[in-house]
């Protein structure tokens, strides 16, 4: 079997972006978006995935290095991120990474093994890599976001809510439409802040006002749209909402002069004469 002549039809089938000619080049195939080899309809399947989340996907190989049944293929990725990948809506953001496909003959048989760097793709995208700990039966650990604005005032009422999602796709879809509701709600004067947070298969989102009666705030047109596709759409297997009212709440803030702690939740001064500087809360 002409081992460079097999480098070629798998490059010019990954160049036709065709699913199908991909399949038929190889008896199996691994990437580290896979656990087990695919071929056949999963490697179709699986090469349909990643050319939706990069639909123009380019990859410029190298000339091959050829060394008895084995054929190394240096390559460089290029594309437009336009749809999920591993929880990661579509950016519109230029994918780069480099990797290597080593390509093996087992009797009359192509296995291919591909190797790129995931961390430096999700970095490229504008991504910086995190690592938690597993849930460890006590505790189960996420991620997390912040929307502030800069105000110092004091809540007077905050809402709490969470959805669960069944996959990363329609996680990547939550995240979507989150972000186009906390800029509609940047514009709202009682608005204070929010924070996000993820656990698992779960979304919270807290959000803080001045006083109850600037929650109305969040039933913008963003927000309509996000709750018609979780009642129409069918986005979402479950949610819960709420507003809560403040029961009672303190700031304390250690003076930078003298280093007593000082009750600022009026904005008083330390008896030391120094007023400690208030930052927002959220």
């Amino acid at each position: 079997m002409d081992l460079t002549e097999v480098a070629g039809e798998w490059t010019a089938a990954w160049a036709g972006r065709d699913p199908a000619e991909v399949a038929a080049v190889v008896a199996a195939y691994t990437d580290p978006d896979v656990t087990d080899p695919v071929s056949g309809a999963a490697l179709v399947a699986h090469v349909t995935t990643v050319l939706a989340a990069f639909p123009d996907l380019s990859l410029d190989f190298d000339s091959p290095v050829v060394a008895g049944p084995v054929a190394v293929l240096a390559w460089t990725l290029k594309a437009a991120h336009r749809g999920e990948w591993h929880g990661i809506p579509g950016t519109g953001g230029q994918a780069a990474v480099t990797g290597v496909d080593v390509l093996t003959v087992t009797g009359e048989e192509i296995t291919v093994r591909r190797h790129y760097d995931r961390l430096a793709l999700a970095a490229s995208l504008g991504y910086t890599p995190r690592f938690v700990p597993e849930s460890d039966g006590v505790q189960d650990y996420g991620s997390s976001s912040r929307a502030g604005t800069g105000r110092t005032t004091l809540p007077g009422a905050i809402t709490l809510t969470w959805l669960d999602f069944r996959d990363d796709a329609e996680g990547a879809e939550l995240d979507l439409l989150s972000v186009e509701v906390v800029k509609s709600l940047r514009a709202s004067r009682g608005f204070l802040g929010a924070s996000t947070f993820e656990f698992g298969t779960r979304k919270y989102t807290l959000t803080a006002f001045d006083k109850p009666e600037s929650v109305r705030a969040v039933h913008a047109r963003p927000h309509q749209r996000a709750m018609r596709r979780f009642f129409k759409g069918g986005l979402c297997s479950g949610a819960y909402t709420s507003v809560w009212t403040l029961a009672r709440q303190s700031v304390y803030l250690r003076c930078p002069d003298c280093g007593s702690m000082v009750d600022s939740t009026d904005g008083r001064a330390c008896d030391c004469g120094t007023t400690p500087t208030t930052t927002p809360l959220f």
